[in-house]
C-alpha cells in the first residue's frame, strides 16, 4: 500500500506548534479594510490557534 501524500494546500496554510496545536492565519484581512473596525484589524494582525475540532481535520491533511 503506498503512503498517503500530504495535502499541498494545507502545507502552505497551516503549521504545527511545539505542543501540537495548529497555527493558522486570521481571515478577512485582504481587502476592504477601511470598512472594518480598528480592533478587528489589530487582532487579525498575527496568527491564531485553531479549535480542536478544526485542528483534527487539518492534522489529517498534514500527516497524510
Amino acid at each position: 500500500m503506498p503512503k498517503m501524500k500530504t495535502k499541498s494546500a494545507a502545507k502552505k496554510r497551516f503549521r504545527l506548534t511545539g505542543t501540537g496545536k495548529v497555527r493558522a492565519n486570521v481571515a478577512y484581512k485582504r481587502h476592504m479594510m477601511r470598512n472594518k473596525p480598528k480592533q478587528m484589524k489589530r487582532q487579525a494582525r498575527g496568527t491564531m490557534i485553531l479549535n480542536d475540532c478544526d485542528a483534527r481535520i487539518v492534522k489529517l491533511y498534514l500527516h497524510g
